[in-house]
């Protein structure tokens, strides 16, 4: 009895963990288009801001999990909370002097300690309790993961995204004084949440460092990836993880800025409903609100149709083959892009916000087939495809550079490709019914 109440209370502790990394991962999409008035950047610049964050995935999925086997799960999430708690505080300096260097470091940083918590805290879900019952706790988690990415754009718009940021022209007409003025509230306006977050990051860091966990699967583990890299299934499903990855934060990342190239602020303002929504999420008029902040509250739809879609996809695929619906859902996704791209208005808006219900399933389906078969070696292939998460780095930043050269709408191709691609992977994947954590 009281190792089930020491399971439970560890369970509900490492969930929490879940939730905020989703949230945090979100929020960084609300930081995107204040980013390109604050620093100037093109959509190629601030598509490197995800570069800086899911590059450290790439770059350090494998050393985490080489660390995580030395010191432990426990010690593991409290360096992964630590790191992420220092990266949240560079940002401080970043705004106070407006260097985007400081900001790409910053973002490194906290994508580090998330990376830790990924690798640490996936697999500690799991073995909190019986085999039999691992998925089921692994979906409650990452239920919550899903909460906190539906939340982040309500209150990123609220909260970051509020006020009218001034191009380099308007600061430089401004008096001293009055630029001064400007500029110290132009930090505190990033500087606020992000100091907030940290400090709520140190006390769950303290509170880890404190609570006893069960000391379960702490055991050194092989790092030999040799023969796992020979597996044709799992390198297939690590590109299509990649693709996933990538068209999903590209699509997050910009979708503000697409919402304002179809002027749908003016839209929002005219239209009764939306206009209700908007006020109930900011909480304030939308007449007082900037461009920004009026589309920038549906972005949280986005997220919640894959919250939504995550616990209808589960049910699916416990009954249907996951290679079918995956194939389904990625020809829903390219169906909703194409229809966004040849329509203007409130359809555009709300067929490319659908395309997060088609995203729901995607990840853990992916890495559920891209296992299958691999027996005793899926930890390492978890290694592998933890790495293909920096699709979220390499596809975004030529998301954009398609949309400076181009448009949107040729961007929007680029994303269709990788639905397209997860498509055949998923149809041409015929393995037997696996079981999607």
């Amino acid at each position: 009895m009281e190792q089930k109440k020491s399971y439970r209370t560890a369970f509900i502790f490492v969930t929490i963990l879940f939730f905020l990394w989703g949230f945090i991962t979100v929020l960084v999409d609300s930081l995107i288009p204040r980013l390109r008035e604050v620093f100037t950047l093109s959509y190629f610049q601030a598509g490197m801001v995800q570069f800086a964050f899911f590059g450290a995935y790439f770059l350090l999925s494998i050393p985490a999990g080489y660390i995580l086997s030395k010191i432990g799960y426990k010690r593991g999430i409290i360096l992964g909370l630590s790191t992420m708690a220092l990266g949240c505080l560079l940002f401080y300096p970043a705004a106070s002097y407006r260097v985007f260097g400081i900001f790409m470091l910053g973002y490194f940083t906290l994508a580090a300690g998330i990376t830790i918590l990924q690798v640490a805290a996936n697999p500690y879900v799991t073995i909190l309790g019986p085999e039999r019952t691992a998925s089921s706790r692994l979906n409650l988690s990452q239920a919550f993961n899903s909460l906190g990415t539906a939340i982040a754009p309500a209150l990123g718009a609220l909260f970051i995204l509020q006020d009218k940021v001034k191009t380099t022209a308007e600061i430089e007409a401004l008096d001293a004084a009055a630029q001064k003025s400007y500029l110290v509230a132009e930090a505190a306006a990033v500087q606020t949440p992000f100091l907030g977050i940290a400090a709520f990051i140190g006390v769950i860091a303290l509170v880890f460092f404190f609570v006893k966990l069960p000391k379960v699967g702490d055991k050194e583990a092989s790092n030999d990836y040799r023969k796992v890299l020979k597996n044709r299934n799992l390198i297939l499903g690590s590109i299509a993880l990649f693709c996933y990855v990538g068209a999903e934060v590209s699509l997050g990342s910009y979708m503000v800025n697409y919402f304002l190239s179809l002027d749908l602020a003016a839209t929002v303002r005219e239209t009764s409903f939306m206009r209700t929504i908007a006020e109930w999420i900011l909480s304030t008029g939308v007449s007082s609100s900037s461009d920004m902040a009026v589309v920038g509250v549906f972005v949280t739809f986005y997220w919640t149709g894959a919250m939504i879609g995550r616990f209808i996809g589960s049910y699916l695929t416990s009954i249907f083959n996951p290679a079918k619906i995956l194939s389904i859902f990625a020809l829903g996704a390219i169906g909703m892009i194409l229809i966004s791209n040849f329509s203007v208005g409130l359809a555009a808006m709300w067929t490319i916000i659908g395309v997060g219900l088609f995203n729901s399933i995607m990840f853990p389906t992916i890495f559920s087939l891209a296992l299958d078969g691999l027996g005793d070696d899926k930890a390492q292939g978890s290694g592998v495809l933890c790495t293909m998460i920096v699709g979220g780095a390499i596809i975004p930043p030529a998301y954009g550079y398609l949309t400076d050269s181009f448009n949107f709408n040729i961007a929007l191709i680029l994303v269709m490709a990788c639905y397209a691609y997860i498509f055949y992977y998923a149809f041409s994947n015929k393995r037997r019914k696996v079981v999607v954590a």
